[in-house]
Formats: C-alpha cells, sequence, structure tokens
C-alpha cells in the first residue's frame, strides 16, 4: 500500500471515531474558556497585585493559562489516536495491510499533527485575541515585541504535546497505562519537580517545563533558565524525538498484539 494511501486511511480512521474528534475540540474549549477567566480575574485583580509581580506581569502569558487543562485533553487525544487500535484489537488487521511499520507509525502521526497543528493554530490565537479582550488596558497588541512569536509558539506547543503522546502511546501501547503515566506526569510530577527549589534545575528541562518558553514575553523575576524561548521548544522537540523513535523501534521490533 502506497504511503498516500495510508495516509488517507488513517485521516478516516481519525475522522471516523468519535472519541478523537471530541477530546481534540475539547482541548481548543478549555484552554480558550479558561484563558479568557483567569485573564478576567487578573484584570480585576492587578490594582492589588504586589510590585514585584507587576514587573513580571506577561500579558500574554496569562491568555495561555488554560493550556495547562487543556494540554490534558490534547494527551488523550494523541494517546486515542495510536492506541485505540491495540484496545480494539484492529492493529492486527492494520499491519497486515500495512506490514511496512515505518510506514504505518509515521502515516499516523502524520495525520494526527497535521491535524493538531490546524487546531492548535486556531486555539492560540483565539485564546490570545479573547484573552487579551477580557485584560482591557493591560492587554498586549499582536505587533508589540515578542507576541507573535509567543502565539505562533503556542500552536507548535500544542502540537508537540499531541506527537510526544503519540510516542508513548507507541512504546506503551496500552491507553490506560499510557494515560496513566502521561496524565501524572504532565499534571503533576513537572509542576512539583519545576517549583521545588531543590529540582529546579532538573524540572526545567522536562518537555512542558522547557517548551512553554516559547510562549512567554516577560521574562519571570529570577528566570535563570540557561535557554531561551526557542530553545526551550528546542528542548521540548528533542523530547518528542525520542519518544517517536522509541515508539517504531518498540513496534518494528515485536508482534502485534
Amino acid at each position: 500500500m502506497t504511503a498516500v494511501r495510508v495516509i488517507r486511511s488513517e485521516w478516516t480512521k481519525i475522522r471516523s471515531v468519535a472519541s478523537t474528534v471530541w477530546t481534540l475540540s475539547l482541548a481548543g474549549v478549555v484552554t480558550v474558556a479558561l484563558g479568557m477567566l483567569i485573564a478576567g480575574l487578573t484584570r480585576s485583580q492587578f490594582d492589588s497585585m504586589p510590585a514585584r509581580q507587576r514587573l513580571s506581569f506577561d500579558p500574554t502569558f496569562v491568555s495561555f493559562a488554560g493550556m495547562t487543562l487543556g494540554q490534558l485533553a490534547l494527551i488523550v487525544f494523541g494517546v486515542l489516536v495510536v492506541s485505540n487500535e491495540y484496545s480494539t484489537g484492529m492493529i492486527r488487521v492494520s499491519l497486515a495491510a500495512v506490514p511496512q511499520r515505518a510506514t504505518f507509525l509515521f502515516s499516523k502521526i502524520a495525520v494526527a499533527t497535521g491535524l493538531a497543528l490546524v487546531v492548535g493554530m486556531a486555539t492560540s490565537f483565539a485564546a490570545f485575541l479573547l484573552g487579551q479582550a477580557m485584560l482591557g488596558s493591560h492587554r498586549a497588541r499582536l505587533g508589540d515585541p515578542g507576541v507573535l512569536r509567543a502565539v505562533l509558539g503556542g500552536g507548535l506547543y500544542m502540537t508537540l504535546i499531541v506527537v510526544f503522546s503519540m510516542g508513548v502511546a507507541a512504546m506503551l501501547r496500552s491507553p490506560m497505562l499510557s494515560l496513566g503515566i502521561l496524565m501524572p506526569f504532565f499534571f503533576l510530577i513537572s509542576n512539583v519537580l519545576g517549583n521545588v527549589d531543590a529540582t529546579k534545575k532538573i524540572g526545567r528541562f522536562l518537555p512542558d517545563q522547557a517548551g512553554s518558553r516559547i510562549m512567554q514575553v516577560v521574562p519571570r523575576v529570577g528566570d535563570d533558565a540557561p535557554y531561551g524561548p526557542w530553545g526551550g521548544l528546542g528542548i521540548m522537540a528533542l523530547w518528542v524525538v525520542a519518544a517517536v523513535a522509541g515508539g517504531y523501534v518498540l513496534l518494528k521490533r515485536r508482534d502485534a498484539q
């Protein structure tokens, strides 16, 4: 089967499974809605902020406050795209039809990545524009230095979260196991490691901690990270490459189960 036909097949699989469509849509809605809510609360409390907090006030980054929860839906989407076929047993049929493991996996990743990129960019711009509207006089503008980079980076960050999740799911195969590892990792473990003094130097090299730097315009007070916005996204991309490579190696070496 040619790569074009495999890509068409993967596109049909993704859009025909309601759970994958809904989780990707939910990621966009949650990110935008929560960002607007937090932007509105920030506006109402701005005058009472401590002086130190105002120095590092980043109106652009406030718009992406919903990304913390939105990325959980992105993780579910990435995991389901890969592991649904394992949980239903359809993986045997798929690999019988496409015995070339590289073509099978990378066609699946290409389709999901393209879809995630479109949704991610639309979500990022919507979150920024609506979030800034909620901030009122404290808002940033798209033409301000670093803002367009941050907004485009938000879309890239969302896309990389999906691809990373797909790589992990390809390694683990089980949707429950994949989600059981990824959810606590991003929602709990990464935040703890990134905010505790003893582990900060390790935590800032985790994929979400490093990647989220691309969405920041104003550096935080006391931030001594040894990389900038694009460097952070590059670190995240290395995590993604490692996850996808691991998924491919394991898929190539073992039988479909």
